[in-house]
C-alpha cells in the first residue's frame, strides 16, 4: 500500500453497511492513495465497488473509520461541506452519467464552473473561458461537432452522453477523478481515445485516478490493481474487503 504520509486518498478501519449489519458490508481496513497514481479497481457486480467511490466523494459516510481526502477528513464535515469540497477537488464520471436532460453538450460540460469558483479559475487558466475548455476537451473525444454541440444531451446516444459526461468531469483540473465505469458504452477505438485524453489530463495537472471498470485488458494501463474480495459470512448477507494486486 501507499504511504499514508504521501497520500491525497486516505480510508483507514472503515466499515460501511446497506440497511441491516446483514444486509451487505463493505469493509477496508486501510487503502492510500499517492498524488497523481492511477489506480484501477475491479470485481462483480454488487460486490461494493461504486459504494466505495462514493465514499471516497463524501457522498456516503461510512458506520466507523475515517475517510480523509486531501488532508481533510469528509467525516467532520456536515454535507453542505462537503459538497463544497466535492464540488473544487473532485470530479466524477458517474456510472448512469447524471447529465441534465435539457441543457446542451457545452452546458452539461460547464457545468461544475458554475457551482465551484476555483473549477471555474482553472478553466480559465487552460482556456480563455469554461465554454473554450469544454469545446477543446470535446474535440479531444470527438464531440465538438457544430451539429452536436448546442443539442440537448437527451438527443443523443448513450456513448456520446458517456463523452459528454468525461468531459464535465474533467473540466476544471480537479485534483481527483472518479470514474465509475467509464467506457461501458464506448467501442475500441473510441475507448482508447478517452484512456488516452485521461491519463494526459491527469499527467499535467498531477491529479489522482481511481477508475473502475469490468474491463480487464485496461488494467495493465494503470499504476495499481485492486480488487474486491467477496466473502459470505452468513446466508442473510454479503461482504466485500479490498485485496491488493499490483
Amino acid at each position: 500500500m501507499t504511504n499514508s504520509t504521501a497520500s491525497i486518498i486516505g480510508l483507514d478501519n472503515l466499515v460501511f453497511g446497506w440497511g441491516r449489519s446483514d444486509d451487505f458490508l463493505l469493509e477496508v481496513e486501510h487503502l492510500h492513495v499517492a498524488r497523481g497514481e492511477r489506480v484501477f479497481l475491479h470485481g462483480p457486480s454488487g460486490s461494493g465497488k461504486t459504494t466505495l467511490l462514493s465514499l471516497i466523494a463524501g457522498v456516503l459516510l461510512p458506520q466507523t473509520g475515517t475517510v480523509r481526502i486531501l488532508e481533510r477528513e469528509l467525516n467532520r464535515m456536515n454535507g453542505a461541506a462537503r459538497d463544497r469540497f466535492r464540488a473544487d477537488h473532485i470530479g466524477i464520471i458517474f456510472q448512469q452519467f447524471n447529465l441534465i436532460p435539457y441543457l446542451s453538450v457545452v452546458e452539461n460540460v460547464t457545468l461544475p464552473c458554475y457551482f465551484s469558483p476555483l473549477r471555474r479559475h482553472n478553466a480559465k487558466q487552460r482556456s480563455q473561458s469554461p465554454q473554450t475548455e469544454a469545446l477543446r476537451l470535446l474535440e479531444h473525444l470527438d464531440m465538438a461537432h457544430a451539429r452536436i454541440i448546442d443539442k440537448p444531451v437527451a438527443e443523443l446516444s448513450v456513448g456520446q452522453q458517456q463523452r459528454v459526461a468525461a468531459a464535465r468531469a474533467l473540466i476544471g483540473s480537479p485534483e481527483i477523478l472518479i470514474a465509475d465505469e467509464p467506457t461501458s458504452s464506448m467501442d475500441a477505438d473510441r475507448r482508447q481515445a478517452f484512456i488516452d485524453l485521461l491519463f494526459r489530463e491527469c499527467a499535467e495537472l498531477g491529479s489522482t485516478l481511481v477508475f473502475v471498470s469490468h474491463d480487464k485488458s485496461l488494467l495493465e494501463s494503470f499504476d495499481r490493481h485492486i480488487d474486491f474480495g467477496r466473502s459470505n459470512p452468513a446466508p442473510a448477507g454479503d461482504s466485500s474487503r479490498l485485496r491488493e494486486v499490483s
